[in-house]
């Protein structure tokens, strides 16, 4: 494949990916809770996946957003009653982040709003032409972020 062929695939593929995100996020955005934002359910859902703490500094990486993005995040969490912060007991500079009980019921509440939305656009697209893409979508995942 020539050069500026391989340059439009990539275009196309990169355009495809945001506007896909772009709409995804939109339409996730408006079936979440009542002043429940996609930030606060992704750290949610992450916590309660892992079943552990994590520092902010953990998270951020994950999430790949800045310390401060994610301090924000986190306090608005707090102040919900979503998650405990606590002091690290050996090391006074970092903090430990874990999901509350609360913020569990919060996250419950809102994969329950999202799971019937996700659902209909794979049942759309069909259930084995979504496993065919994944791995793809893995794999360019894992690149990006090998970049970082």
């Amino acid at each position: 494949m020539s050069e500026d062929r391989t340059d439009d695939l990539a275009i196309t593929l990169f355009g495809e990916l945001f506007m896909a995100d772009q709409l995804a996020r939109n339409r996730i955005s408006k079936v979440l809770p009542k002043g429940m934002e996609l930030s606060h359910f992704s750290v949610l859902n992450h916590l309660a996946r892992l079943q552990d703490e994590r520092t902010p500094a953990q998270l951020a990486r994950a999430f790949h957003v800045t310390r401060g993005a994610m301090t924000n995040t986190l306090s608005k969490l707090e102040w919900a009653g979503h998650v405990h912060i606590r002091p690290d007991w050996d090391d006074a500079r970092q903090k430990f982040v874990a999901i509350s009980p609360a913020g569990r019921a919060a996250r419950d509440a809102a994969v329950q709003t999202v799971a019937p939305l996700i659902a209909e656009v794979v049942q759309a697209l069909g259930a084995d032409r979504v496993r065919l893409v994944l791995p793809v979508l893995r794999e360019l995942r894992l690149r990006l972020e090998g970049e970082d």
